[in-house]
């Protein structure tokens, strides 16, 4: 009688562990499931993430190029006195003034004077676009740029191309562009010296 106790509560320990291992293993593989779940869930909310910053990044990158302030203010290629090629956008991530003039202009030669002081005093790079095709002759702006002692690049707009891209009427005109390739100011007319730091100072 004993013994057949003993085999039956020894028959009901065994049958008792292998169902304990069984729903171990099936809690087990319950519990993977349920990670990879979770994995792809946090997978696919990543990249849903990634999507939205790469769509918000494209939205705040596609700056419309164009003259007003605020837009991103057109590419330019032009020769200096020296016969350098120069581009705007050779100067991206640094402020930029550009300025359109003509040595026939008094308010161009009134402006001058405060444009090379600003050039000296203040880490602006300045673009002289000289409109030559109105000049009598290459000789005059070169008068010019020797009267003023002119530091900054002169760049020469011999076909009135980059000027007809500005849309320039009066003279001098002037562009502060920022950093970015940004217009950040604009004027019609000459600048005196603390105008310009003033526009300057405002930019990035």
């Amino acid at each position: 009688m004993k013994k057949a106790i003993i085999i039956i509560v020894l028959i009901g320990m065994i049958g008792w562990a292998v169902y304990d291992f069984v729903n171990q293993s099936d809690d087990t593989s319950i519990q993977d499931e349920n990670e990879e779940i979770k994995q792809e869930a946090s997978s696919d909310s990543d990249k849903d993430n990634k999507a939205a910053a790469d769509k918000k990044s494209e939205t705040t990158n596609a700056v419309t190029v164009g003259l007003e302030v605020g837009n991103a203010a057109p590419d330019f290629q032009l020769k200096t006195l020296s016969g350098k090629n120069v581009k705007l956008s050779d100067y991206r991530g640094q402020r930029v003034m550009v300025n359109f003039w003509a040595t026939w202009c008094p308010p161009c030669r009134a402006e001058m004077p405060d444009l090379e002081k600003f050039h000296q005093n203040k880490d602006v790079v300045i673009l002289a676009v000289n409109l030559t095709q109105t000049e009598q002759g290459m000789q005059e702006v070169q008068n010019f740029v020797d009267e003023f002692n002119l530091t900054f690049p002169i760049l020469l707009d011999e076909n009135i191309e980059v000027a007809n891209t500005y849309a320039i009427r009066p003279i001098p005109t002037s562009f502060m562009v920022d950093s970015n390739g940004i217009i950040q100011y604009k004027a019609f007319g000459a600048l005196h010296y603390e105008m310009m730091v003033e526009e300057f100072e405002k930019m990035k």
